[in-house]
């Protein structure tokens, strides 16, 4: 019985966190992306990962760019993009592929 209480509570907890990772912003469209200006790289195995706008929960910030070393070697970054989706927008991260 304890097993099971647990496991409907782990899949609540989880259902939870799942929920909690959309956010749909009710406030307009984000800004127009920024022409960053794109620094020498630190190193060969760098890559540059573009700027984005987030949401704090009273209006959108820019967040810079930067580069960071691929987590392999034939890793492509796929780069994060609002999309208009339930009447408001919401943020569809960046991610390797």
């Amino acid at each position: 019985m304890k097993k099971i209480l647990r496991t409907v509570a782990f899949g609540m907890l989880f259902a939870v966190g799942v929920m909690q990772a959309q956010v749909v912003v009710r406030i307009g469209p984000p800004p127009p992306v920024r022409h960053e200006v794109i620094p020498v790289a630190p190193g060969p195995r760098y890559v540059w990962t573009g700027g984005y706008y987030r949401f704090n929960g009273r209006a959108y910030v820019w967040v810079p760019g930067h580069y960071v070393i691929p987590p392999g070697r034939y890793t492509v970054w796929v780069p994060g993009h609002w999309v208009a989706r339930q009447g408001g927008y919401i943020w569809i991260a960046g991610h390797w592929r």
